[in-house]
């Protein structure tokens, strides 16, 4: 599928914002196991060391390597990820939206982590 110019300029503009509100979502998951005092230190280190590698991987397949060829794969990580508003997903067009969700929603049933 070609990816349209319009929309890869959304989602160069797009991207930062996401990343940001990923950012912050790992820093909160991260803030709770570093606080959870209940836990011992090195178990909690091991549990923040498993999520912060299992949130890189899911990174680098959202936005890592943007280029328009690979466009498509990472709005579609970004889809997965619940990372874009409805009104900045609503932005795209709609064959491009689509095919986005509908990628997402495959990604999700069969449990396969986001292309790379």
């Amino acid at each position: 599928m070609d990816f349209p110019e319009r929309d890869w300029k959304h989602l160069r503009a797009v991207h930062p914002v996401a990343l940001a509100r990923y950012c912050e979502r790992v820093l909160a998951e991260a803030a709770v196991i570093i606080s959870d005092e209940k836990v011992p230190a090195h178990e909690r280190y091991l549990e923040l060391a498993r999520v912060i590698g299992h949130h890189n991987r899911q990174m680098a397949g959202a936005f890592d390597d943007m280029r328009r060829s690979r466009a498509m794969q990472r709005l579609t990580s970004l889809v997965g990820l619940q990372l874009l508003t409805d009104a900045e997903l609503a932005q795209f067009s709609p064959d491009v939206r689509a095919s986005a969700v509908a990628l997402s929603d495959l990604l999700t049933k069969t449990s396969i982590d986001p292309p790379e």
